[in-house]
């Protein structure tokens, strides 16, 4: 009985984490609903947006202002990894300090790295190897444009001053519920349109280059950083939802296979019981 008692308790474990990840399932379905329409409506204007800026960027040169297009020799990076403050969302957060420490090793080898956190999760990982440049938390709390501005307004400070020549940005791009690309792109310096000069014709600059590059430049800079974390943040519910989904299916499917194994064990327990009580009476006969 001591067996059976040990498989009854199992099957209540297992219940109580069903209860769990099925409510945990049915929460991230919620919060991805309204996180994936917000990404989905932004990314067309994000993407016309960035389109204007890298043909903007390929007509100007020093004399223009362009401080955000200057290329320079890359000897000092900032990586800004994007990832959760809460776990239970399979491989999501890994993919991302993966392929964070897989550029330090390949891509930026030799060259002096440092990291830009902007979730618990990447930042209690690559802080234990890396120089943390700075380490943000609280804009899941509130995440809308204005409180994600005033990073992207650092990072283009520090790249103007020259602290850093290079600036990248690592996360997962929301696909659908399901798939979640991993994407590393450039922030800074801005990377001009394949096209080059072609631009030249294609626009007329008014006023003047110069406040067009004073106004549309920061501002797409900021979009990019508000797309990339918005798209971190669809993605993460949509991989918690199908994380818990297949816990859930587990789950359901371990207690399937215990309680065959309890019934079995039930069925012999009551058999032996028969037979010892079948004997004794045989043994009462003779």
């Amino acid at each position: 009985m001591a067996n059976l008692k040990e498989i009854r308790n199992r099957i209540a474990s297992i219940g109580s984490t069903m209860k769990i990840t099925s409510a945990m399932k049915m929460v991230s379905a919620a919060k991805l609903k309204k996180a994936s329409d917000a990404i989905v409506q932004m990314r067309p204007y994000s993407n016309k947006l960035t389109e204007l800026l890298q043909n903007l960027s390929a007509t100007l040169d020093s004399d223009d202002g362009g401080v955000y297009t200057k290329q320079k020799e890359i000897n000092k990076v900032l990586i800004v990894a994007i990832t959760s403050n809460r776990g239970l969302c399979g491989g999501f957060n890994s993919a991302v300090i993966k392929h964070v420490v897989s550029l330090t090793e390949t891509k930026y080898a030799g060259k002096e790295v440092s990291i830009l956190t902007i979730g618990k999760k990447g930042n209690d990982i690559l802080r234990k190897e890396f120089n943390i440049f700075k380490f943000e938390s609280d804009l899941y709390d509130h995440l809308n444009f204005e409180n994600a501005t005033p990073i992207a307004v650092e990072l283009m400070d520090e790249f103007a001053k020259g602290s850093f020549d290079q600036i990248d940005l690592v996360y997962n791009r929301f696909k659908n519920a399901a798939t979640q690309i991993l994407t590393d792109e450039q922030f800074l310096p801005i990377v001009p349109s394949a096209e080059g000069n072609q631009s030249n014709t294609d626009y007329i600059f008014e006023p003047n280059k110069a406040e067009i590059v004073e106004g549309l430049i920061p501002k797409a800079l900021k979009i990019q950083l508000y797309k990339a974390i918005r798209d971190s943040y669809a993605s993460e519910h949509g991989a918690r939802m199908t994380a818990m989904h297949k816990a859930t299916d587990n789950a359901t499917e371990l207690r399937d296979d215990l309680l065959l194994a309890y019934n079995k064990a039930r069925q012999a327990a009551i058999t032996n019981e028969i037979l010892e009580i079948v004997g004794g009476a045989e043994a009462l006969k003779s």
